[in-house]
């Protein structure tokens, strides 16, 4: 019995689509997967992170030469920057996954992925391995090569440092190494329990002309990828910029191309194609003994499909599903089996749609399912039964011709009940790796389905199971239907924000509400805290409850007090226990929603961290400029400041000289082409007495600053000290900004994160501008532009690719203590 999951990828639409809702094919699309059937090749692209790869590439190779293309990303993307909002990290990663597998959609690729975390921007491969443990995800790897057993493998970079990032020549190196290693029974011979080793053909760098760097050379493979696609009504280079642009947190909206596009290849393993990438490979049924029949029976269903009845072939692709399955074992007749399944359903016009009006399922609560069945074309289909969990129900009648089969049922969602959260974030993490120990979940793209229905049905009198994942079902007045994963959680969630405190007052009291947000009826619960740690060291015999709480009612939120006193930094985490079941819950949900990916929901441990920093703040008001989003805001409110998000329409109405401070938030320059109307307004500011802090901006093919920044002249180049640890040499001890309200030292650059600055200042006027620090990381020149300072009339600009951003939300004291600093430059008012 064949199981088959019928919410599949569309693997020949170009058109955006909604990634949760049943995917309908044309008969364009049919065609064309009915051809792919003769095609058992396969290219695997490896990289480093989402946007590596070569979309372009993909898209011909998917739906030109018809072969099984997948995508490597060593990483989630984790460390990047975010143009579209202020998730850094974890939630970072977590969107760019769904930005590439919403590529995959479109370009027809596969996605997976390693355990390796971006950890940010690292500059070898030496700092790159030392963070990510080489030797684990390098198995990650030779795991993917394994399971996908490409014939050939393409990396995005060279392994000799032409790519720039460290990650980029990692990934590079990594996949060298395991095209040999995935051969060698003694390499990582765990996996062997599931997968046998496996030989690629050959491994080719993809070389580039992008960056001033043109790494290709007209005695290198050059294969024509820009060809039109009549049935899909796209050149591959327009494919590839709808693909593309699904990178919107990376700000990579695309432009479609038409005519010629060339990509070069040199081979690093292997041998040297004269003419083709899979030159050698033999990529037709014949691959497998007995499979030329099974390539005249494919032949035969092409030249009868009629694009208007494809319901037609239904019958025969039976017949060639029987063939098939009658093959010995093997990764070619499982792939095969599949895409026949899909194509079965879809001539079909199989409609199978099982959705719930509940975003959540609730552990120890009832959720209402909802199935919808239609056989829209009429083939012989025939229902026998419906399964969820430990629910079945038979049928046993034919599905008649276009007529709904709907049906309902309550569903109880035990206490164990898996949770729905991202298996990579399961375990605690390490700084460069996730802690993943089920071999089989590795490399897999996205969370599995937290409900998966099975319906049992004969088509022709051949059994199929097609698996069909729960979803939540809502119509947006605007929108429309909408599809959005069904998320299972705890019946009492905790939330405490925000996550990290500062306190400033060494005799401030740590106090703070913790919200029991209770999913179902009649809980009696009793909040208290799990553990208490101070200087991050457990203190057991620090608990204390808070008032317990009562329920009659679903989907309510109670806030209950609670207040400590403790002379260093603490962090306490918090449990509830419904007293009536005996059921624990320490759980809090993180919700990420855009438009253009999938909701994504997952939980954390509810835990606050009260840090008590050292600062003195002088000047109150701040005029906040937004930009790509981040969390400074927030912080500066924290430490005192009355904070003010300024708009443009914020910016055009507002006197700016009731500002004590403007900053402007990360890439505001970038995001907001209204910067350049106000230049003049805010250089009068300075002039008149203001204080006017720019953070980073970037200037480079992505994206580009259009406007003047500042009163004086200077350029924003791409140099960045990666090395949080890096040494910062103090230029100006004398100056105010070292100096007011605190005494800024070399211990103020101890416990940072991640990075010390990026985007520096570039050719400023040396007359206006003063420097403040010099840094670098190991092997380079020492650069004086991550913070410049001029004086303008009465007042002050500065400029800095100082990664506050990061900082701040990290906890890091010598981070606010410079900040505040800057603010004070102008000393207008105390507080």
């Amino acid at each position: 019995m064949k199981k088959f999951i019928i919410v599949v990828f569309a693997y020949f639409s170009f058109s955006p689509v909604d990634a949760q809702a049943p995917q309908s094919w044309s008969s364009a699309d049919i065609y064309l997967a009915i051809r792919k059937l003769n095609v058992l090749g396969s290219v695997l692209y490896v990289a480093a992170h989402p946007d590596d790869e070569n979309t372009r590439l993909i898209a011909y190779l998917s739906k030109e030469k018809m072969y099984r293309t997948g995508y490597l990303s060593m990483t989630r993307g984790d460390g990047g920057q975010n143009l579209i909002g202020d998730e850094q990290g974890i939630d970072l990663g977590l969107i760019r996954t769904q930005e590439l597998l919403a590529a995959r959609r479109i370009d027809g690729g596969e996605q997976f992925f390693t355990r390796a975390f971006d950890f940010g921007y690292s500059k070898t491969p030496v700092e790159t391995f030392d963070k990510w443990n080489k030797e684990k995800i390098l198995s990650d790897v030779v795991w993917v090569i394994r399971k996908f057993k490409p014939d050939i493998i393409i990396t995005r970079f060279p392994t000799t440092g032409e790519g720039g990032h460290g990650h980029h020549t990692a990934s590079a190196i990594l996949a060298n190494e395991a095209f040999e290693a995935a051969a060698d029974s003694k390499r990582f011979p765990e996996q062997l329990k599931f997968v046998t080793t496996w030989q690629v053909k050959r491994i080719l760098w993809n070389t580039f002309n992008f960056g001033g760097n043109n790494t290709t050379r007209e005695d290198q493979l050059k294969i024509d990828v820009g060809g039109y696609n009549p049935l899909l009504g796209k050149s591959y280079g327009e494919i590839a910029a709808i693909s593309r642009s699904n990178h919107k947190s990376q700000g990579f909206g695309s432009a479609g191309t038409r005519g010629e596009q060339f990509e070069y290849f040199k081979v690093t393993k292997g041998n040297q194609p004269q003419e083709d990438l899979l030159e050698g490979v033999n990529h037709s049924w014949s691959r497998i003994p007995g499979g030329e029949k099974i390539e005249k029976m494919i032949n035969d269903i092409a030249s009868s499909f009629d694009l208007l009845h494809p319901e037609k072939s239904v019958q025969a692709l039976v017949g060639l599903h029987k063939a098939i399955i009658a093959f010995p074992l093997g990764d070619w007749r499982e792939k095969k089996l599949k895409e026949v399944e899909d194509l079965i359903a879809q001539c079909s016009g199989l409609f199978f749609d099982v959705t719930t009006a509940e975003q959540f399922a609730v552990q120890t609560d009832s959720v209402k399912f909802n199935f919808s069945f239609n056989n829209r074309l009429g083939t012989n289909a025939f229902l026998q039964k419906v399964s969820i969990d430990n629910f079945d129900t038979a049928f046993n009648k034919n599905l008649d011709a276009n007529k709904n089969l709907n049906f309902s049922k309550m569903f109880f969602v035990s206490a164990n009940k898996q949770l729905t959260q991202p298996y990579w974030l399961v375990n605690k993490k390490e700084e460069g790796y996730f802690n993943v120990s089920d071999q089989l979940l590795i490399g897999q793209p996205d969370v599995t389905p937290s409900f998966i229905a099975t319906i049992n049905l004969k088509i022709f009198d051949e059994q199929f199971d097609f698996s069909v994942p729960v979803k939540y079902k809502f119509t947006d007045p605007v929108k429309g239907e909408l599809y959005e994963p069904l998320v299972v959680i705890p019946s009492m969630l905790l939330q405490s924000e925000p996550a990290l405190r500062i306190v400033i007052n060494k005799d401030e009291k740590m106090e703070g509400n913790l919200q029991v947000q209770v999913k179902k009826n009649n809980i009696v619960a009793s909040p208290h805290t799990d553990y208490f740690l101070q200087n991050n060291k457990p203190d057991p015999a620090v608990k204390f409850n808070m008032a317990s709480i009562a329920t009659t009612a679903s989907n309510q939120t109670i806030t209950v007090g609670y207040s400590f006193k403790s002379d260093t930094s603490s962090s306490i985490r918090f449990l509830a226990k419904d007293n009536n079941l005996d059921y624990y819950s320490s759980s809090e949900l993180k919700e990420i929603k855009y438009e253009h990916i999938p909701y994504i929901n997952y939980l954390v441990t509810p835990e606050v961290e009260f840090k008590k920093i050292d600062v003195k703040t002088y000047n109150k008001k701040i005029g906040y400029i937004i930009g790509a989003g981040d969390k400074v805001p927030e912080t500066l409110e924290q430490m005192g400041y009355e904070v003010t998000l300024l708009t443009e329409k914020e910016l055009a109405k507002s006197k700016l000289k009731e500002f004590d401070a403007i900053i402007a938030g990360v890439r505001a320059y970038n995001t907001n082409d209204w910067m350049k109307t106000y230049y003049t307004k805010l250089m009068k500011y300075v002039e008149e007495g203001g204080n006017y802090i720019v953070q980073y901006n970037t200037s480079n093919f992505i994206s580009t600053v259009s406007s003047n920044i500042g009163p004086y002249k200077f350029d924003i180049s791409r140099t960045r000290v990666t090395d949080e640890n890096a040494a910062v040499n103090i230029l100006k001890p004398e100056h105010p900004v070292l100096n007011f309200p605190n005494k800024i030292t070399a211990d103020d650059f101890r416990e940072w994160v991640q990075e010390r600055s990026i985007y520096h200042a570039s050719n400023w006027d040396k007359e206006k501008f003063e420097t403040i620090f010099s840094m670098n990381d190991v092997g380079e020149k020492p650069d004086e532009g991550s913070l410049i300072i001029a004086k303008h009339g009465k007042g002050y600009f500065s400029y800095t690719g100082i990664v506050f951003f990061r900082e701040l939300p990290a906890g890091v004291p010598g981070a606010y203590r410079l900040l505040a600093n800057l603010i004070a430059l102008n000393k207008k008012k105390g507080f």
